[in-house]
């Protein structure tokens, strides 16, 4: 069996795993990340790209950011649209934070390009992971690589291995709490190739449904309609998908989205989900593998980034401190992080619940959401609390 040693075991190379990586490397603190998947498919896997302000410093200061500084698409604010009219809400002026579009699979791409660079270590397309000893001082992980055996001992082992990881489970279930919320209705997005008719997002609340107007390039629009839970992506035609964009998202001063070819199609579900602690002994869990939030308020990469901002300032002050206060934040690494998850979660279900209408809805609620709306738009207030959590909460929060 092949042995490796290093500080930190890492267990997915998303934007947790690869993050925090490159955060103990600036602090001289060695890890080791392990995925399941292909180097190919993390770094082509198109996910979610709208990034907090402060998502974008950390990864400024953090040397990663070359690439999304010469290409990113910078945003001032969103639009909110309904009654077939757009309303800017400008975070940079209510808040003084912007966000920043920049794929999800491109910031990943970035990261393990520098680390692989710095010589650090990334081993994709393992199999069989199991975790051992996580509740003492020596945890380790044991799987198989390039047809290999391996096992890795360590001091610490981060769980960034997303919703569906083993991470979470080698917290005993008597010890762990979820908490689970799924919604009636899912998102049918698509990729066109076609170029954005606006520069910043719209999210739109109609009569037939949410929609939300995106992009990803300067050539490329990404776009969301609500859907079924369940829905059948073979009824969904090319012509029937912009029907119904057009007819949602059209202004009655004429804006659309500029149509174009799909080259991407699919179904995304929307759930809110929780587990408390996360932290068991020496596994500390970060990103999708502690909480999964609906995209609407487009905060899942950015509180697994918040994340593991909190787990390298407590290692770094494991390592650097003496005597006992050398764990303080380590021990309360959980408690600091979900003090932010739960304000998150209460914003993203707050921003669900506003732009999307539920099965069996009554023309009540339907008339109530739309003056929700009108009172957002027309209360600088109420703007500036929606743009200070969707530019993002700072990382120190606490």
């Amino acid at each position: 069996m092949k042995q490796i040693k290093t500080q930190v075991a890492i267990v997915g190379a998303g934007p947790a795993g690869l993050m925090l990586s490159q955060l103990l490397h600036l602090e001289g603190i060695e890890s080791v990340v392990i995925e399941d998947r292909s180097r190919q498919h993390v770094e082509e896997r198109v996910r979610a790209g709208v990034l907090e302000h402060n998502t974008v410093e950390l990864m400024r200061q953090s040397g990663v950011a070359a690439r999304l500084d010469r290409e990113a698409l910078r945003h001032d604010g969103i639009y909110l649209s309904f009654s077939g009219t757009r309303h800017h809400i400008n975070m940079t002026e209510l808040v003084g934070r912007s966000i920043t579009v920049y794929a999800q699979h491109e910031v990943l791409r970035d990261l393990i390009a520098v680390r692989l660079a710095a010589g650090g270590q990334i081993l994709f397309g393992i199999d069989g992971l199991s975790l051992h000893d996580v509740d003492t001082a020596h945890p380790s992980l044991r799987f198989i690589h390039d047809g290999e055996p391996c096992e890795i001992a360590s001091e610490f082992v981060a769980g960034c291995d997303g919703t569906h990881g083993i991470c979470r489970e080698a917290i005993p279930s008597g010890f762990r709490k979820t908490y689970d919320r799924s919604y009636p209705f899912a998102w049918l997005g698509i990729l066109a190739e076609a170029p954005p008719s606006c520069t910043e997002l719209v999210y739109t609340y109609h009569e037939r449904g949410m929609a939300l107007f995106s992009m990803r390039s300067p050539h490329i629009t990404r776009l969301y309609l609500q859907c079924a839970e369940d829905e059948d992506l073979a009824r969904w035609s090319d012509d029937r998908i912009w029907d119904e964009l057009l007819l949602r998202m059209t202004t009655r001063d004429g804006w659309a989205p500029s149509r174009g070819p799909i080259i991407q199609r699919g179904v995304t579900g929307m759930r809110s989900f929780v587990v408390e602690p996360m932290q068991y002994g020496r596994l500390f869990l970060a990103g999708d593998a502690a909480h999964t939030v609906p995209p609407t308020g487009a905060k899942g990469l950015n509180l697994a980034v918040a994340d593991v901002a909190v787990m390298s300032r407590a290692l770094t002050a494991f390592y650097r401190g003496t005597g006992k206060e050398r764990e303080t934040l380590l021990n309360r690494y959980s408690q600091t992080c979900l003090k932010r998850v739960w304000r998150v979660q209460r914003f993203s279900a707050w921003m669900t619940l506003l732009l999307h209408r539920l099965d069996g809805e009554t023309g009540f609620e339907y008339r109530r959401q739309l003056a929700e709306l009108e009172y957002l738009v027309s209360s600088r207030a109420a703007m500036a609390s929606l743009a200070e959590n969707y530019a993002g909460l700072p990382l120190e929060f606490e």
